[in-house]
């Protein structure tokens, strides 16, 4: 045996017993005839002394340890001198006095800190050697968070009666949306698999199947350009049902993420019940189909206001057919002219043409005659006006008010990020409050003005609302479907649709789409095919694991909550993937590489 305990289960019971421990050196305090070194495992640090008249001669001397060597140490368990306690560890009050030790190996320097590790490290060289970056503490809480994650979902869902079922990783490239990673077959040379950008036709088939109720903690892959957000490898919790509909599915939803952040991060505080936004009316209030709801700032209309408006800018842009929308920011008078001229830009930066800021000087809900504001654009608007859209908008003296004018689409979207940086700037929100939503009557179909065709808004596998079935292609950009995503702090935590189940149905769908009949049966005859014998009425959800662990610990980083992620690029420092294959390996696959031409040919 290497140790009767972890470090971190040490106590002051224990105090007068003979023990052995392993672990790692996390630091190490020469004090001349002393040794004392922190010895740390995944539990936690204990103190270990090495004083040498207690230690056995051994063949490399105490005082050599250094930092990272991997030891095992047997000794007794004694209280620590009245004075140098640590009451930041749950060991603090004890210590271990070594009798024997046992050098089990030895540790080259490290490319960087552990212990005193500092945010400036490079990223790149923490990947590298991520098994190190691993050791820290507070790594290894992330990984212990996420276990509990998925451990309390699975249980969840077997409460549930869900049947875990394990789907293919190798399977047949279908257009999801994103670009597939593919893989050559050397038994059909010229062929290829596709890694599944989700589990979709499966658990569709699934539920033909009669399986009822199917879940997966599921790898996926997706040739996605990078993001913050994003790796090409992530993992989801893939969810099916039969016989259900739209709220029997958010039903489910909403109380295993109550119960998930109740019984995981207690800490956190969670609204309930979750609220229900449409698709539409998220974009009109907060400029986003992912909102986040920890503070107010709704988008306000000030269109009919800005109509036959002294300032033409305003009056143009409505005879235009353009909307001017705008924003109220909590005692914007404390702002200054830089901090002004920055929101601005960053609003130009968004494509927008400009910012109109009006700062109010007094109550717009008074009486007073003597009504005043602040603006670089003062002279081109009229008090009536600058009162009226403060009423209009619940504005107080000393707030400011925010205007953008254009077309609809475009200017929510400018006001809906200019929202967010105000929330963060502003400090806006707790950060252990987690605010969860569900946007709902997504639109079935977007129109791709650089393709000249239709796309499907998530996939084209989701029911349309009822009233549109009898008649798609009459106007496709109205038909709103049984589709909603799971929202969280800004941030979309899920996605999830009723599915097609009808043969007929869903082959007009492709033909929306721009799919022929033998594009169609080539793609998807599997799924079709199986339509035709029974399918049931089915509908699921797929939250990413990786963005719940985000959503728990606070990083905006994934690679923060995955144990060995890629770069944003997608590249692997640690095995320095992807990489060449050897011309063997090529020619039995029957594959030639094409390098590409040097950018300065």
């Amino acid at each position: 045996m290497y140790r009767d305990y972890y470090c971190g289960e040490t106590n002051e019971k224990m105090i007068g017993e003979v023990i052995e421990l392993s672990g790692w050196v996390n630091k190490r305090r020469d004090h001349g005839g002393l040794l004392f070194i922190d010895l740390r495992d995944r539990s936690g640090l204990i103190q270990v002394v090495f004083d040498p008249e207690k230690l056995s001669e051994f063949d490399i001397p105490w005082n050599q340890i250094r930092s990272e060597w991997v030891i095992q140490v047997k000794g007794l368990i004694q209280l620590r001198p009245k004075g140098t306690e640590n009451l930041n560890l749950s060991t603090g009050k004890i210590e271990l006095l070594a009798q024997e030790y046992t050098v089990l190996n030895i540790s080259k320097t490290l490319p960087f800190e552990l212990s005193d590790y500092k945010e400036e490290t490079d990223e790149y060289i923490r990947l590298k050697y991520r098994y190190l970056d691993l050791r820290r503490a507070d790594k290894y809480q992330v990984l212990k968070l996420r276990h509990n994650v998925v451990k309390y979902i699975r249980d969840y869902l077997d409460e549930e009666g869900f049947l875990e079922v394990e789907t293919p990783i190798l399977i047949k490239s279908t257009p999801e949306g994103a670009r597939d990673f593919v893989v050559p077959s050397r038994n059909n040379i010229g062929q290829f698999y596709a890694l599944p950008q989700s589990p979709q036709q499966l658990k569709q088939l699934l539920m033909v199947s009669g399986v009822d109720k199917y879940f997966q903690i599921v790898k996926c892959f997706r040739d996605e350009d990078p993001r913050a957000d994003r790796q090409p490898e992530f993992t989801q919790l893939d969810l099916e049902m039969s016989f259900v509909t739209q709220e029997d599915v958010l039903d489910l939803t909403e109380k295993m993420f109550t119960g998930l952040v109740q019984s995981v991060t207690p800490s956190k505080s969670i609204n309930s019940p979750f609220e229900r936004l449409t698709y539409d009316l998220s974009m009109e209030l907060y400029g986003s189909d992912k909102p986040d709801l920890r503070f107010e700032m709704k988008i306000k209309d000030f269109t009919n206001q800005s109509k036959s408006n002294q300032f033409k800018v305003l009056a143009d842009t409505v005879e235009n057919g353009g909307v001017v929308k705008g924003l109220v920011v909590p005692n914007g008078n404390n702002y200054s002219r830089k901090q002004i001229d920055s929101l601005v830009e960053y609003v130009k930066a968004l494509g927008g043409s400009g910012l109109i800021w009006i700062v109010l000087e007094d109550d717009p809900k008074s009486d007073s005659p003597g009504f005043g504001f602040k603006s670089i654009v003062k002279k081109y608007l009229d008090s009536d006006f600058v009162k009226n859209i403060g009423k209009l908008s619940d504005a107080n003296n000393g707030d400011m008010i925010l205007l953008v004018a254009g077309e609809n689409k475009k200017t929510l979207e400018i006001l809906g990020n200019l929202r967010n940086k105000l929330g963060k700037d502003l400090n806006l929100y707790d950060k252990n409050d987690l605010k969860f939503c569900f946007i709902t009557d997504f639109p079935l179909f977007e129109w791709d003005e650089e393709r000249s065709k239709w796309t499907s808004s998530h996939h084209p596998f989701t029911m349309p609302h009822d009233e549109y079935i009898s008649d798609l292609k009459n106007d496709p950009s109205s038909i709103r479907a049984y589709c909603y995503d799971l929202v969280a702090n800004g941030s979309e935590i899920a996605s999830g649709s009723i599915r097609i189940h009808k043969k007929e149905l869903q082959e007009e769908v492709f033909s929306i789409l721009g799919y022929s009949k033998k594009e169609t049966n080539e793609l998807f005859s599997q799924l079709l095919n199986s339509f035709e014998y029974g399918a049931p009425p089915h509908g699921g959800i797929a939250p990413g694991i990786d963005r719940i662990v985000m959503l728990l610990t606070g990083t905006d980083n994934i690679r923060d909550v995955i144990a060995f992620p890629k770069t944003q690029s997608g590249f692997d420092p640690l095995f320095e993937s992807p990489s060449n294959l050897t011309a063997d390996q090529l020619k039995e696959l029957g594959i030639t590489v094409e390098k590409p031409l040097n950018k300065m040919n």
